[in-house]
């Protein structure tokens, strides 16, 4: 066993392409990686049905992290942890998106996706997780963050500079690979964290090894420890091949 024993992976513009694939060459060094003692995970601001079938393609059988932390699993459909976003805050946000008519809006309840198109009657009827903005026009994005940070008891990060993902206060990609290595039985320091956004800041700092795709925003580029290739260049591939097996 090398220095690092777990490997977190965000899907989306970090083991996805932009096709929304996984590369055979990531598949292959995945493999390796996990022939190799390390254990193997999905990192994502995803719920847990859409994260489901990418780790099914790898053939994972380890715990998930989805809704930016907000769910750890021990494997899939073994919920070890949940964190849920409070409803009343959910109305509150709901009522902000109405505000802001132009930009896009949805929510992850444990029963689905709710969105601008089709929100529920009862609200308080369901479980909610997470909730997000998209606006191709970063401005309004911009408007809306300076707000909501003004509120209390949220946590607020993104999956583009399109968009805000907000949970609540603690939730974190960070505090669930920690969770994760304590299932596991292995320090953060032992923890390889890899991402292209703002969700995976906090994890990209708090692990022994933080990596940044090469297609990363700006933010997330300048507190990584490295930055590997593209999604589109195999990226995940070249952390495994460069510091995972060579550690």
């Amino acid at each position: 066993m090398g220095k690092y024993r777990l490997l977190a992976l965000d899907l989306d513009g970090t083991l996805l392409n932009d096709r929304q694939e996984i590369s055979d060459t990531n598949k292959e060094w995945i493999r390796k990686a996990t022939e190799a003692g390390v254990t193997v995970i999905a990192s994502t601001g995803r719920g847990f049905p859409t994260a489901l079938p990418i780790v099914e393609q790898l053939g994972l059988d380890t715990p998930m992290i989805t809704v930016n932390g907000g769910e750890v699993w021990t494997k899939p459909h073994s919920l070890h942890r949940r964190i849920t976003l409070a409803t009343d805050m959910i109305m509150k946000l709901h009522m902000l998106a109405e505000r802001h008519p132009v930009a896009w809006f949805w929510a992850y309840a444990t029963d689905g996706i709710y969105n601008k198109e089709q929100w529920v009657d009862d609200t308080y009827s369901r479980t909610w997780l997470k909730f997000g903005y998209y606006d191709e026009d970063t401005s309004v994005i911009a408007k809306l963050w300076e707000e909501l940070l003004t509120w209390e008891g949220l946590e607020l990060s993104n999956s583009s500079p399109q968009n805000i993902e907000v949970n609540a206060k603690g939730v974190s990609k960070a505090a669930a690979i920690e969770e994760v290595c304590r299932m596991i039985g292995c320090e953060m320091s032992e923890a390889v964290a890899v991402g292209d956004s703002l969700n995976d800041l906090a994890a990209i700092r708090a692990a022994g090894l933080g990596v940044a795709m090469g297609n990363a925003q700006d933010a997330v580029k300048a507190e990584a420890d490295v930055v590997t290739g593209t999604n589109n260049e195999h990226g995940v591939a070249q952390v495994i091949q460069n510091y995972i097996l060579k550690a």
